[in-house]
């Protein structure tokens, strides 16, 4: 019956008094009693492990989102059997974090830790002396530490929970050992709960085809957090970097051959939005509508334009783009941007409908001043000019392009890494080469007159 409801924690807070009174009257005294322990009950989707003959399952999320009880909660799955002396799937467990101390007072002792979520009569002992738990049933969890890769050179295990890989000190190396350890039982399986970082060991992990990943933001707990804390990290780390892996969970990587690098993207951080002498957004359109279409494109550019295009300045101050909207929505959207901004001008992509995108844009404004481009080069042909602007240090970006720049990273000479298609930068692409490509180009070009 549990199975059946996707949270009953979501169905138990959104539902009438007379109803969890129904509910909680129909149980039995030990489903009453049980319900506390029934973790399949009361977790998030991104805690319950998938389906499937995976060997790694990695919950990749953010700063309290619940990595660290879904981690405990999978070890008890493994471990517990029917009953409190009943076998379970595992008899060998590895912990493994940064450090002993890390794994002591984290994933064995912690608030969302393996004790604090056992059942009393399921309740495991702590030997301190030999950095272990053992369960009434006869399964044992023994303590390693990432800083010590060759002391999992002996044992073997059958299961593995791997807390905060993404900060270990010897990663690869610890990890690598450890998947030589998991030879017990018919299918050794590990679960990773970590918050992302550009690191190879992890990179390595979720590309290989036996993972599969769990994500979720810190606000997929929300409950289960201090509203102070939400508003005071979204306002101090939102829209950065750092927030799309400490917040949203979400891995910012560097790709090989990128037209933008970190330290270009880190050096435009501070830009300087007075004097604009001209205001483009410009709009990539998306092919399709809903949950799996591309995203609408809207990013907002400014630029100070006085002198030779050499002291010409740009500044990029919004993205405002828009992922399964239709086309009225979008339009809607990135006329409101151009209204809040002061825009002198509105590009638009035409290749995927040049007639539909117009309109759309007019039902919002009849009289915005529009221009509607074509592309007829590769998305990286188009992308180096504006990447060589980065390289000048002519480029500024104001706060909150996090997921623009996410994509930045991702655009290579040989094309796009990352998932999906790269509207972000194309829009950004579109509307600096409105304000200083081919404004640049038109002011070198020889002027002829006739006498």
């Amino acid at each position: 019956m549990l199975r059946g409801l996707r949270s009953g924690a979501v169905w138990l807070a959104s539902a009438t008094p007379e109803a969890v009174n129904e509910f909680l009257s129909g149980l039995g005294d030990g489903a009453f009693l049980a319900l506390p322990w029934l973790f399949e009950f009361w977790a998030l989707p991104h805690q319950i492990a998938p389906d499937g003959a995976w060997r790694t399952w990695v919950i990749m999320g953010g700063r309290g989102a619940g990595k660290t009880r879904a981690g405990a909660e999978w070890v008890r799955g493994q471990v517990e059997g029917a009953g409190p002396a009943d076998p379970g799937r595992a008899r060998r467990v590895a912990l493994v974090g940064e450090t002993v101390d890390q794994v002591r007072e984290v994933m064995v002792f912690g608030e969302s830790g393996i004790l604090a979520c056992a059942p009393p009569d399921r309740r495991p002992i702590w030997e301190a002396g030999r950095k272990r738990l053992i369960w009434p049933n006869g399964a044992v969890a023994q303590v390693v530490s990432a800083h010590d890769p060759e002391s999992l050179r002996g044992p073997q295990f059958d299961a593995a929970w791997a807390d905060e890989l993404a900060k270990w000190p010897k990663a690869q190396e610890t990890w690598d050992m450890l998947q030589f350890a998991l030879r017990l039982g018919p299918m050794p399986q590990a679960v990773v709960t970590t918050t992302p970082r550009n690191v190879a060991c992890l990179k390595a992990v979720l590309k290989h085809p036996s993972t599969v990943v769990s994500h979720a933001p810190t606000g997929a707990n929300r409950a289960n957090l201090a509203a102070s804390f939400l508003h005071e990290m979204e306002a101090r780390y939102g829209g950065t970097r750092r927030g799309m892996e400490e917040l949203e969970g979400l891995l910012v990587e560097d790709a090989e051959g990128a037209l933008w690098t970190r330290d270009m993207i880190a050096a435009a951080a501070g830009g300087d939005a007075s004097g604009l002498s001209r205001v483009v957004v410009a709009v990539d359109p998306p092919a399709g509508v809903g949950e799996g279409a591309d995203e609408c494109g809207i990013v907002v550019v400014g630029a100070r334009l006085e002198g030779p295009p050499q002291d010409w300045r740009a500044v990029v101050l919004e993205d405002a783009s828009v992922q399964g909207r239709g086309a009225a929505d979008w339009a809607a959207v990135a006329v409101d941007a151009f209204r809040r901004h002061g825009a002198d001008r509105m590009v638009a992509e035409a290749n995927m409908g040049g007639d539909m995108v117009a309109a759309v844009i007019r039902q919002q404004d009849a009289f915005l001043p529009l221009t509607l481009v074509r592309a007829s080069k590769g998305k990286s042909v188009r992308a180096e000019p504006v990447a060589a602007l980065y390289e000048q240090g002519r480029v500024g970006h104001l706060a909150g392009l996090a997921r623009l720049e996410a994509q930045m990273a991702q655009m290579t000479r040989g094309g796009f890494v990352g998932k999906g298609s790269p509207d972000r930068v194309d829009a950004l692409v579109w509307a600096l080469t409105e304000l200083m490509i081919d404004r640049a180009a038109a002011w070198r070009r020889p002027q002829v007159r006739s006498l």
